[in-house]
């Protein structure tokens, strides 16, 4: 059977892509092996905002009188936490189950693996094969787990982030062994719900060390204030697993000096490592570069035809950018004439608690370009509306060019900010000036407010400081 488009795989780069092709008019088939929705429908993104989330109600009735009211004690239950995140991701599987069939796009169940003539073999799980084949492809196929060499996942004692989503009990103690998103998030969520937690990061500045100082350092104070073990600038040199309880040996890169931690389960959370083994790259000849396939800003591959997009890629591996990354290229396929992305304006988000939000450059990095700096910060605990929510931890931060006004880069930390950031990634887009964004007049009271404020401060004009 023959298509314009064959999308192999279906997570948010995936997805998109095809829904987006069909509506330019494209007759399109979507390959996926497991579930619709990927990882980040099934076992990312989504799934565990749930378990996020039911962690801060948790974490709300804990405090309950630090909102004036009063819990009559009982012991807790988290028997339904998990199963309410699984009916939460299927959930959205079958939102994208009904969006295939309202956009007349055929769903080939299996694994496809490419071949000569921009052909794709599917093998069915029955075990049977069908050979399909389009005018494009597109490679969607995503990431997985990051296994570090000396940290290998067993599923049991040493987990991945699926087996940290569905564990059976709640462990007493859990080292984390990597501080990015992935990894602080969870440790929040079991953090929250009682487990003991340690946190072991590679690079010295420790908590999601991709973020700006500011942001690390005050993440690091809320955690350690929560109870949790933060080891940065230390590596995990080995794990023994052959006893009831795992033995982490873990050395300080800074003055070699060893220790050995116990606990009931090590979750690996070293990052994610792209899905491009045996999809058939090798028949194809199709370039590749540390681990990534090698595309130009239109994601073409070097054989013709061929696309790849999403985590496959060395972009950021996120889930909107995998999903404009699709958007386009299917504008191109279809003769378009879309913008090339700008991943210098991407925002980042990470559903700790607080959260995570930002866009640009850090402050290390506007330095390092030679920018002579404006910057300001506001923090939350001069904010109304975060007072009266009782969520005054964090700040706005953000960076400007002194001399163009040019927003270079926003940095913010505190509850709900991955609803804010929105706005500062629009300013950046539309080239607005730190006093456009002075003089937008900002709702009162919100928490959106420290925006402004925090770019008075950069001016010297902030009223509430």
């Amino acid at each position: 059977m023959n298509f314009d488009l064959i999308v192999l795989g279906s997570g948010p780069g995936g997805y998109v892509a095809a829904i987006r092709a069909s509506q330019l008019g494209l007759n399109v088939a979507i390959i996926e092996k497991e579930n619709l929705g990927g990882v980040c429908l099934n076992w990312g993104c989504i799934p565990t905002k749930a378990l996020i989330k039911s962690a801060q109600v948790f974490d709300y009735i804990q405090h309950a009188a630090d909102y004036g009211i009063t819990v009559q004690e009982s012991t807790p239950h988290f028997d339904k936490i998990i199963s309410r995140s699984r009916e939460v991701a299927g959930g959205m599987s079958k939102g994208v189950t009904f969006l295939m069939k309202k956009n007349k796009i055929t769903v080939i169940e299996g694994y496809g693996r490419l071949v000569q003539g921009k052909k794709i073999v599917v093998t069915a799980h029955d075990g049977s094969k069908a050979e399909y084949s389009a005018n494009h492809i597109i490679i969607a196929t995503g990431g997985r787990a990051k296994e570090l060499p000396n940290l290998k996942i067993d599923g049991k004692k040493i987990i991945g982030y699926r087996e940290a989503m569905t564990l059976e009990q709640q462990p007493k103690s859990m080292v984390v062994v990597g501080a990015g998103a992935i990894g602080v998030e969870f440790a929040y969520v079991y953090n929250a719900l009682g487990t003991d937690i340690t946190i072991v990061e590679f690079v010295e500045q420790g908590l999601l060390p991709r973020e700006d100082n500011d942001v690390s350092k005050e993440l690091t104070k809320i955690y350690k204030k929560a109870g949790m073990k933060i080891m940065a600038n230390s590596a995990v040199e080995h794990v023994d697993i052959s006893g009831d309880v795992c033995k982490v040996t873990v050395k300080n890169r800074k003055d070699d000096s060893v220790k050995v931690i116990e606990c009931d389960v090590v979750l690996s959370a070293a990052g994610v490592t792209p899905n491009i083994e045996d999809i058939g790259l090798e028949t194809l000849g199709i370039e590749t570069n540390r681990g990534t396939i090698v595309v130009d800003e239109f994601y073409r591959t070097n054989v013709s035809g061929i696309y790849a997009i999403g985590d496959v890629i060395p972009t950021q591996a996120l889930a909107h950018v995998a999903s404009a990354e699709g958007i386009i290229c299917v504008e191109k396929i279809a003769g378009q004439n879309p913008e090339p992305m700008d991943y210098g304006n991407i925002p980042g988000c990470t559903y700790s608690w607080p959260e995570v939000a930002s866009v640009g450059m850090t402050e290390a990095q506007a330095k390092e370009a030679g920018y002579e700096l404006k910057i300001g910060k506001f923090p939350f605990s001069a904010s109304g509306k975060a007072s009266a929510a009782g969520s005054k931890e964090g700040f706005v931060k953000v960076i400007y060019d002194a001399r163009y006004g040019e927003l270079l880069g926003a940095h913010l930390i505190g509850a709900n900010v991955t609803e804010m950031i929105a706005e500062l990634v629009l300013a950046r887009k539309l080239e607005s000036t730190g006093h456009e964004i002075l003089k937008a007049v900002h709702p009162h009271p919100t928490m959106s407010e420290a925006v402004m404020e925090a770019t008075a401060a950069a001016y010297g004009e902030v009223i509430h400081l």
